[in-house]
């Protein structure tokens, strides 16, 4: 049944609205695919809907085709088998929680590796049960602390996510690498340009996983990749250890350095008063910097880290936040400055920092700081640094963390060649869990020798509302969106213009023909609205392929227009059927 615009829930707007900040966010509003309800939260309008059920169904075939089976567990869920993995704690201010009437606590999911797991355990005790493979497509809920960009960063969305169940590694690998093509399939299907990066496994756990990001200037996520074809993200690059070297600085000393709180002033301050007897100019990367943070862990308990990097370098939030997980990262303010005056503002220095230490600070350094080398850093009084500090002779740290920003040009950690940095939408994630969740639920089997053996698990998550947003965000211009032909509400944007009856008599007739034919029309019958209008609308609402019936009626022809193309042609009324089954039989060829 053709959707007519005469009586389809649909509103276009002409202005951009307030809260939208992309270029697609904006068109999904304006063209009437959604609306916003709250921050983060939208509602799903008809002509969406089609989208998604589209992207579904092409996740959904692509997942059946692997053999895995679909259920469909509630959002709603109980407390304690989060209470056994414990992330009813380390979700932290992440999770929705309720309580019922009868105070009993209660969550919405974020994700389903307890009820999946728990499900599997009821069910299924014995090896021979095994392998399987379960997915839903259900909505999440994560309480985003800043939802962003519409439906691509939201506290509700809707997510595939499958799990793999088997009684050793060598199953999971197997399940893994099926799970990896089936998504290599997903996103070719759906069009956008993607990379498959090494990640982080994070709070999940596992052996391995490894992300599918869509190539976007609008991305959240970092990712580098080399000219050999290494790719991670940037949470999940290891930067290799700087090699010991041999000491050739004299002894440490320190030097009046006032009004030098930054590393710029502190370079320009050397420079002037204290000059390098080798000639060259001091830069940042001979500083180096201690950045003092708070962690937040999920009880709540607070502590301080402190983290050594060479100066001309930042602290990247998400590599740091990546490896202090499942705590989070506050700045450390003048309040806990107050509670620890050891530290002088500015100007901290190892000497201070570190377990045994005065301070009882965590100390942590980056691995480009390496053994030998010297250092121009804090002497932990104001006004004052320290000349030619060397690490193993005269400071050492607890530990290693890799939290430094990459930067363009980096030697690459595979050895080969030299990193790139791109931006990119995480799309899909896949994790070889193992045993962390079935060990805590207790999900074993029994195994061909009669013996108990824990099941080791997969977990795999695509971003279905997420994939609609990266779509029209790749597929616009400046008059609106232009779907590809496979998630597009309609195949066919009908247009009867003008005021002749005639106009509209034919325009059903052409719309029941293409019906009858299996093509999908959405078809602007309203009869007091302009042409010009109706034109917009079909641009800003983005079928692929518009069809005009108007003025050349009389000529016994209509104007077909390639949304994406722009071209303009005529066709004989009798002719229509076959231009239009040929473009999408021309679609069909390219997938």
């Amino acid at each position: 049944m053709a959707m007519r615009m005469s009586t389809l829930f649909l509103r276009t707007l002409r202005e951009d609205p307030a809260d939208a900040e992309l270029p697609g966010h904006k068109l999904l509003v304006r063209a009437g695919y959604v609306r916003r309800v709250a921050p983060g939260i939208y509602t799903w309008l008809p002509l969406g809907m089609r989208v998604l059920a589209k992207v579904e169904a092409i996740v959904r075939e692509e997942m059946d085709r692997i053999g895995s089976q679909e259920v469909k567990f509630p959002a709603l869920l109980p407390r304690e088998p989060y209470e056994v993995t414990n992330r009813w704690t380390e979700y932290g201010e992440n999770l929705f929680r309720l309580t019922d009437r009868k105070d009993a606590d209660m969550l919405l999911g974020p994700t389903h590796e307890e009820m999946f797991c728990l499900t599997v355990k009821d069910m299924y005790s014995s090896y021979k049960d095994l392998p399987l493979a379960l997915y839903q497509i259900q909505n999440k809920y994560r309480d985003e602390a800043r939802p962003r960009a519409g439906i691509l960063r939201g506290r509700e969305f809707i997510m595939k996510d499958s799990y793999s169940f088997d009684v050793d590694s060598a199953g999971l690998q197997k399940a893994y690498d099926a799970h990896r093509e089936a998504y290599i399939r997903i996103f070719n299907r759906l069009g956008f340009e993607y990379v498959i990066v090494h990640a982080d496994s994070g709070a999940m756990g596992g052996s391995a996983s490894e992300e599918f990001l869509a190539v976007s200037e609008y991305g959240e996520d970092t990712f580098v990749r080399d000219e050999h074809g290494y790719a991670a993200n940037v949470e999940a690059v290891e930067v290799p250890q700087a090699p010991a070297v041999e000491v050739t600085a004299g002894p440490a000393h320190v030097e009046d350095t006032p009004n030098t709180p930054t590393i710029d002033t502190l370079v320009a301050a050397l420079n002037e008063r204290h000059p390098r007897t080798d000639g060259r100019s001091w830069t940042g990367a001979d500083t180096l910097k201690n950045v003092i943070v708070m962690l937040v862990h999920p009880d709540g308990t607070r502590e301080p880290l402190a983290i050594g990097l060479p100066g001309d370098r930042e602290v990247d939030a998400k590599r740091l936040e990546a490896k202090v997980a499942p705590a989070e990262v506050e700045a450390f303010e003048e309040k806990d400055f107050a509670a620890y005056p050891m530290l002088a503002k500015g100007y901290i220095g190892p000497g201070v920092l570190g377990s045994e230490k005065a301070s009882g600070i965590r100390y942590l350094l980056d691995p480009l700081v390496g053994e030998g080398s010297a250092w121009v850093t804090g002497a932990d009084e104001h006004g004052k640094h320290v000349i030619d500090l060397v690490h193993g002779r005269d400071f050492t740290a607890d530990g290693t963390i890799q939290a430094a920003e990459l930067r363009e040009g980096d030697v690459s950690p595979s050895g080969n060649g030299t990193l790139h940095l791109a931006r990119g939408i995480e799309m899909g994630h896949i994790f070889q869990l193992g045993t962390k969740y079935a060990e805590a639920l207790g999900l074993k089997v029994l195994d061909e020798n009669g013996k108990l053996v824990t099941v080791t698990m997969g977990s795999y998550g695509v971003g279905v509302t997420r994939a609609v947003g990266v779509i029209a965000e790749d597929n616009l211009d400046d008059s609106g969106l232009i779907w590809p032909r496979n998630v597009s509400p309609a195949d066919v944007h009908l247009v009867a213009t003008g005021k002749d009856e005639e106009v509209f008599v034919k325009s059903e007739e052409l719309v029941n023909t293409l019906e009858a034919a299996g093509i999908e029309v959405l078809f602007d019958d309203r009869r007091k609205v302009s042409p010009g209008v109706k034109f917009k609308d079909a641009e800003l609402i983005g079928v692929p392929t518009i069809v005009i019936v108007g003025k050349g009626l009389a000529d016994g022809v209509v104007e077909i227009k390639d949304r994406r193309s722009g071209e303009r042609r005529e066709v004989a009324l009798d002719a229509l059927l076959a231009e239009v089954q040929r473009e999408i039989a021309d679609h069909d060829d390219a997938r």
